[in-house]
């Protein structure tokens, strides 16, 4: 009996170590969630922070719209820039007025949804470079989203909710972009004095005929 029981016993001992196992490789492989704003506190916001950039021949209700909850933003590859005299891309985008800033630790948070055929296409930034205009772009490439045309930040990301944090430490020189509460990007910023968010549509290389995004529950954010 002793040499039966003693079999049973080291069968038990190798279904515990397999499964075990498959628990920490199942943990290992799980992303890191965790939250960006911990240590933040948030700005106070009202509508006259929230400015819209559009074609400047258009009305704001021909690209943009605002139900209480959801602001949704399209353009077309056809439009004119937001101003006359600009020879930029077009674009509807929502520039964040009042909080501007050149230190500190500052954070922009929102929940975005792209529709399914938009591509080429930035939908949000954070504005201002020593050599560029932006020190961070984020686009979107055929359901990708990217940091400006290179690097991947997300996949898949067409007709879903995700949210977008986007953390830049002015000192440090850095910037931190989380999807859903995952840590996706870390890069260094670009220089500049001057700093603000913007989030919509903008119009990049390839861009599709109709560009659309929607965001509810935006924020900004400082660091204590």
């Amino acid at each position: 009996m002793a040499p039966h029981a003693l079999s049973w016993v080291s069968v038990s001992m190798i279904v515990f170590m397999v499964s075990s196992s498959c628990v920490a490789a199942r943990s290992a492989r799980a992303p890191k969630i965790s939250d960006p704003t911990s240590g933040f506190t948030a700005v106070s916001l009202d509508q006259s922070n929230f400015e819209l950039q559009r074609p400047y021949d258009e009305a704001s209700d021909a690209r943009y719209s605002f139900d209480g909850t959801v602001r949704k933003l399209w353009v077309l590859s056809s439009d004119k820039p937001h101003a006359r005299q600009s020879h930029t891309m077009p674009r509807t985008e929502i520039k964040m007025s009042g909080y501007d800033y050149s230190s500190g630790v500052w954070q922009f948070e929102g929940y975005g949804y792209v529709p399914s055929g938009t591509s080429g296409v930035c939908i949000m930034q954070v504005f201002g470079a020593s050599e560029a205009a932006s020190t961070l772009m984020l686009h979107v490439y055929d359901g990708a989203l990217r940091y400006y045309n290179r690097q991947l930040v997300e996949d898949n990301i067409y007709n879903r909710w995700f949210k977008l944090n986007v953390v830049h430490d002015v000192e440090a020189s850095k910037l931190t972009v989380y999807i859903d509460g995952e840590e996706k990007l870390h890069v260094h910023g670009r220089g500049s004095n001057t700093h603000y968010f913007k989030f919509g549509v903008y119009a990049q290389r390839h861009d599709s005929n109709h560009m659309e995004s929607h965001w509810k529950d935006v924020r900004i954010l400082k660091k204590h």
